[in-house]
């Protein structure tokens, strides 16, 4: 018998449950960022008490705060099931892409290479990677089906066949569409063409911090501020790769691979906080019962995760392919997705997310800086979407309370 997911100990895990601001409203805006959990808010508030000073110094605070720092990198590098040389840190996930893309046009600067993007991709995994045509680089799209919005891995080989290309870049899961890619097998398709695998994280981590090995992905990023932590970028690029790149920061620290593509100073207290989410799975792993190294208890949790959100908004992907008046985007199968539900409306999108608000509900609309998916889609940009997003401490009875708020709203 499949283990549920203790509900309740969840959400006693999270301040904004009994804030009196935040409490107000069922939250469906996780895909924008979600709440944080105590241990990262505890971590942050006791670094900025005792700790913030410059890391690493001969005294007490800063010894503390450069350990606490590591301990981060340490944690989530297990965590992932890579070496902790493999995780940086940076400002967000669109500055990382953008600083690993500037790598990359150095690498193919000069050479008859090709790279591929989608059109299913936030444009942060997108328009940097686009923006190397200017060194003569041929940029090939993998293609969105427009009526169901997937991506065929038969039309990648294709592109593929030739051998030139060096580099795929895709997202695990868009954030408007939501069916989650096999990142395994479009890897495994990749590398055998020769090409570098570059995986946008973001929409998909908040649902299970990634087994990377698994996936065989040579960079995955992902927000922190999304994973219930603070607003960070996190990278994990594999050595092979990292290496291989012409380094982006202080020429002195090339030789360390979290350093050498980390141009500007990281902030050290969010850094040190971050060790909060591994606290955080670390909790639900003793909680429910799940033991063995970190890996073997980040796929626990991500498995228990996984099946309480696919149960909790089941009924939502139900309610909305029974409506006439909505397009529900993606699949309405909730095992195929995330649990980040995006509608297209036969009205502006924007004021139907504002009269949710006042009936209770926090969600939003617009573009989600998805233009391109959007757009291949046939939807206008300036009407938008409605987006609600869930996550593992969404209830049943929020998502009832979103069925009828619905309801009263359309």
């Amino acid at each position: 018998m499949t283990q549920l997911l203790d509900l309740d100990f969840v959400r006693a895990q999270f301040p904004a449950f009994a804030s009196p601001v935040l409490s107000s409203h069922a939250f469906f805006e996780n895909a924008g960022g979600s709440y944080p959990c105590r241990q990262v808010v505890d971590r942050l508030h006791r670094f900025y008490l005792d700790r913030k000073v410059q890391p690493y110094g001969p005294y007490p605070g800063a010894q503390a705060g450069g350990a606490e720092m590591d301990e981060a990198r340490t944690r989530l590098a297990a965590m992932m099931g890579v070496a902790r040389e493999e995780v940086s840190f940076g400002p967000s996930t669109s500055a990382n892409t953008y600083v690993l893309a500037q790598a990359v046009r150095q690498w193919l600067r000069g050479t008859n290479a090709a790279i591929v993007v989608t059109n299913q991709d936030h444009e942060a995994n997108s328009g940097v990677w686009r923006r190397l045509a200017d060194e003569g680089i041929e940029v090939r799209e993998w293609q969105l089906d427009p009526a169901t919005g997937s991506l065929d891995p038969e039309a990648l080989r294709k592109l593929l066949a030739d051998g030139r290309v060096r580099l795929v870049a895709f997202p695990h899961c868009s954030n408007v569409i939501a069916e989650i890619n096999d990142v395994a097998a479009i890897c495994a398709m990749a590398r055998e063409a020769g090409a570098r695998t570059v995986v946008d994280g973001v929409s998909y981590a908040p649902h299970g911090f990634p087994d990377v090995p698994s996936l065989g992905c040579d960079a995955y990023l992902f927000s922190a501020y999304k994973t219930y932590g603070p607003h960070q970028g996190i990278m994990v690029l594999r050595e092979g790769f990292g290496m291989d790149l012409p380094g982006q920061a202080h020429f002195f620290n090339h030789g360390t691979l979290y350093k050498r593509h980390t141009p500007a100073g990281p902030d050290h207290a969010q850094i040190a906080a971050c060790a909060g989410m591994a606290d955080y799975v670390d909790a639900l792993a003793a909680a429910h019962g799940v033991t063995g190294d970190a890996l073997a208890r980040n796929r626990g949790v991500h498995d228990l995760m996984r099946a309480q959100e696919v149960a909790v908004i089941a009924p939502l992907l139900d309610y909305l392919a029974a409506r006439n008046d909505v397009r529900l985007i993606g699949p309405r199968d909730a095992a195929r997705r995330a649990p980040t539900v995006a509608v297209d409306l036969d009205c502006a999108a924007e004021p139907v997310s504002e009269a949710l608000g006042r009936n209770g509900i926090a969600c939003w609309a617009g573009d989600f800086y998805a233009v391109r998916p959007l757009a291949a889609l046939g939807i206008d940009r300036q009407k938008g979407v409605l987006r609600m997003s869930a996550t593992h401490y969404t209830s049943a009875e929020e998502v009832s309370r979103l069925i009828a708020a619905l309801d009263r709203v359309l």
